[in-house]
């Protein structure tokens, strides 16, 4: 093994600027079969499910990517090529794509850096070229790459960096521009390393529907050891959350943070919780990939889903997340001795900031936070300037903001006709996406990407608020001086 001094080394030699493609300017959005579907999936499930996304009014608001996870294929031919399931894409996959891209979608599929993928299925290691060429001539447009089945090509920074470089090099050759997301699961500081290939990379283990729930499948808990090396299965939201905090600095315009699918739908978390997980999902500037079975959706499923405020957060130009500013377990624990609170804060392209209160505590509690916590990456001790503004407060979750209400959004999902929607979402007022930008939005103040005005604080001042129960609170705050303060850049090329 090597010492923590050559591991640093081996890391450092690796780290380059991130990848510049043109793509994941903002964080990835879409839908993604297989924590609802494993493997069974088949042509009609795709595209029965992007018929939902565009009729559900998803399309709008910039899920794009109607991507095929696992089990999709029957091995190879006599040439060494992937081949499709017969049984399960009767037309081939260039024929999915020419669907899904005729409803203006952008179709993405899996494969494994190893020998089999995660299912078993023929993994793309040592065929990477072949492979890529594959995805490129039938249309794909974004590549899930996961990390089963490696042959023990892992270790250190370098040798998974090597092995993933070399689907990232075959996926530029064909000359296609494909979104290249690294689904590694955090495995040799792949933080460190995949920016300079990938415009995603998975950071932990996969999620489950829970909130908060510790789990023994999930055993690297710690983010102070980032070099264990199970990181498994079965993670809380809470478990991942945690496990970002010292990388959140890592993800940029180019290249993000993947802390895995969106659970909101599966019926396993309460509506607070769902709420919560889209929040800082959104917050973290993570991919928004939806994970459930969008035919079993509730009315609160598709609300939540649907908020443009924060969704705007996620798609904000400056593409900086959220940093945890303070983290409290002086809480009551639940029946699992689960129990902490957090305060996180981040700065938007604006001017403005972005501030969420997380309550992991079993009950109700009183929550705030001075702006001089709030702006503390601006300058500690209450020396940042924004300290002395005066700043508007706007709940993103707020009934007079974009939020849709569940009762509103039951009426969509009960509705049989695409004409009966389109009525409805005229009504709603709402936002298009594919129409007026998140970024253009923000700029002419469209009122429904900044939530409910629902108080002030003070120059010097704090905010305080009551947060439910395993539950969150999330604000846009606005400065009311009218002076625009310059943030610190610390990249070579700034967004703004």
């Amino acid at each position: 093994m090597l010492s923590k001094g050559a591991l640093a080394v081996a890391v450092s030699a690796i780290v380059v600027e991130a990848i510049d493609n043109g793509l994941a300017r903002t964080p990835q959005m879409g839908w993604n079969n297989w924590n609802s579907f494993g493997c069974d999936v088949s042509e009609h499930l795709l595209l029965d499910h992007a018929k939902l996304i565009t009729e559900y009014g998803l399309q709008d608001l910039g899920y794009e990517y109607v991507v095929l996870d696992d089990c999709w294929s029957d091995g190879r031919d006599s040439k060494g090529k992937l081949i499709a399931d017969k049984n399960k894409f009767p037309r081939g996959m260039g024929a999915v794509a020419d669907d899904l891209h005729a409803q203006g979608f952008l179709f993405g599929m899996y494969s494994s850096a190893g020998e089999l993928t995660c299912a078993r299925y023929a993994g793309s290691l040592d065929h990477e070229m072949d492979d890529a060429q594959s995805f490129a001539d039938w249309g794909v447009d974004y590549l899930k790459y996961d990390n089963c089945y490696h042959m023990g090509r892992f270790g250190t920074p370098l040798i998974s960096f090597e092995r993933f470089n070399k689907m990232a090099e075959a996926l530029k050759a064909t000359g296609k521009n494909i979104f290249y997301s690294l689904c590694n699961w955090g495995e040799d500081y792949s933080y460190s390393w995949a920016a300079s290939i990938g415009n995603s990379w998975r950071i932990f283990g996969d999620i489950y529907d829970s909130f908060a729930r510790p789990d023994d499948l999930c055993s690297c808990n710690d983010p102070a050891n980032p070099a264990c090396i199970a990181p498994g299965t079965h993670c809380s939201v809470l478990a991942i959350i945690n496990r970002v905090v010292p990388y959140i600095d890592r993800g940029l315009p180019g290249g993000w943070n993947d802390l895995d699918m969106l659970e909101v739908g599966h019926g396993g978390q309460t509506e607070e919780e769902y709420r919560a997980h889209f929040t800082i999902w959104a917050a973290l500037k993570a991919p928004l990939l939806l994970g459930t079975d969008l035919r079993k959706w509730s009315g609160s499923d598709l609300a939540i889903v649907t908020n443009p405020a924060v969704i705007a957060i996620n798609q904000d130009p400056r593409g900086r997340a959220v940093q945890r500013i303070r983290r409290n377990f002086n809480v009551p624990k639940d029946e699992w001795g689960v129990g902490e609170t957090h305060i996180w804060s981040g700065p938007l392209a604006n001017g403005d900031q972005i501030l969420i209160l997380l309550n992991f505590a079993d009950e109700d509690l009183d929550m705030g936070a001075t702006l001089e916590e709030i702006f503390l990456t601006n300058g500690v001790g209450g020396t940042a300037p924004q300290n002395k503004q005066d700043w508007a407060v706007h709940d993103l979750w707020g009934k007079t903001g974009g939020a849709m209400s569940n009762e509103d959004a039951q009426s969509i999902l009960d509705t049989d006709s695409a004409e009966g929607r389109r009525q409805k979402f005229q009504k709603l007022g709402w936002y298009n996406s594919t129409e007026l930008s998140y970024a253009e939005g923000l700029k002419r103040e469209d009122p429904r990407l900044f939530g409910e005005r629902v108080d002030t604080i003070k120059s010097g001042g704090r905010l305080d608020v009551r947060v439910p129960r395993h539950a969150g609170k999330a604000f846009r705050l606005r400065s009311l001086s009218g002076e625009k303060i310059k943030q610190k850049s610390h990249l070579k090329k700034d967004e703004l």
